[in-house]
């Protein structure tokens, strides 16, 4: 550890002890050459889990940009919040399995349609058109159509 005072690159640690949150540990360090002390602190070096945006940018995942997109598609409808933290939990386990600690937002936005379609049909809809970001009507209805069809054909197997 370089010396602030001298600039000398050898000390000798006086004292060690752990920050009251425990998410660091303080050192008092004194200089071998000015014998002058001083504080560093060591903390672990988080590497953030990334999402690939449409456009090939990368930025760090935010559950809460996850959550706040659910609660927009799911405003003033039947959805549990636990149904809501299950889906945002299940997408951050998603994003966490990575070995390159990366994952496609195209995926992500895949999984929660999936779920949000199981869930509530209005909700999934209400996502998808932002996500899938229809050009027009003529695309919102044919989704719209594809998903009457397939409540249908439950509805015959059931």
């Amino acid at each position: 550890m370089k010396c602030p005072f001298c600039g000398y690159l050898e000390d000798k640690v006086v004292d060690s002890r752990e920050s009251r949150e425990g998410e660091a540990i303080r050192r008092r360090r004194e200089c071998l050459r000015c014998e002058r002390r001083f504080t560093s602190y060591e903390r672990i070096d988080e590497i953030p889990y990334m999402v690939i945006k449409k456009d090939g940018r990368r930025e760090p995942f935010d559950r809460n940009k996850v959550m706040a997109g659910l609660l927009r598609a799911c405003e003033k409808r039947p959805v549990p919040s636990a149904k809501l933290d299950s889906i945002v939990n299940g997408i951050e386990k998603y994003v966490q399995e990575s070995s390159e600690r990366e994952r496609p937002t195209s995926k992500i936005g895949e999984m929660i349609m999936r779920r949000l379609k199981e869930s509530d049909k209005v909700a999934y809809v209400r996502f998808a058109s932002v996500y899938l970001e229809f050009e027009d009507v003529s695309e919102f209805m044919t989704e719209l159509k594809q998903l009457v069809r397939t409540r249908a054909n439950q509805a015959k197997k059931g």
